[in-house]
């Protein structure tokens, strides 16, 4: 793929940045770079490589859903500055 300033400016409207002229020839070179040393994937031989989502090999490992005991309401209210109905009373944030 060729980095072109056509496709600089394509980027710049994408990213709704402005370049200098110096950042675009940076950037053009850059991304030359970098799609350069992607493309040396290419050369890997994946034949016998199976396709994967994450390198881990689990999936789906949740753990059971069951109803424990919470800690005691009185003794975590206990330190409460304020407190109405069993629950904190803190200042109203919202209008």
């Amino acid at each position: 793929m060729i980095i072109d300033d056509k496709l600089t400016e394509y980027l710049e409207e994408l990213s709704r940045l402005r370049l200098t002229e110096e950042e675009k020839e940076k950037a053009k070179k850059d991304l030359s770079g970098i799609l350069s040393y992607v493309d040396r994937l290419n050369e890997l031989d994946t034949t016998n490589v199976e396709p994967m989502s994450h390198p881990y090999d689990f999936t789906n490992n949740f753990r059971a859903d069951e109803a424990k005991a919470s800690f005691d309401r009185e003794l975590i209210l206990k330190n409460a500055p304020k407190k109405k109905d069993g629950c904190f009373l803190v200042p109203k944030t919202v209008e």
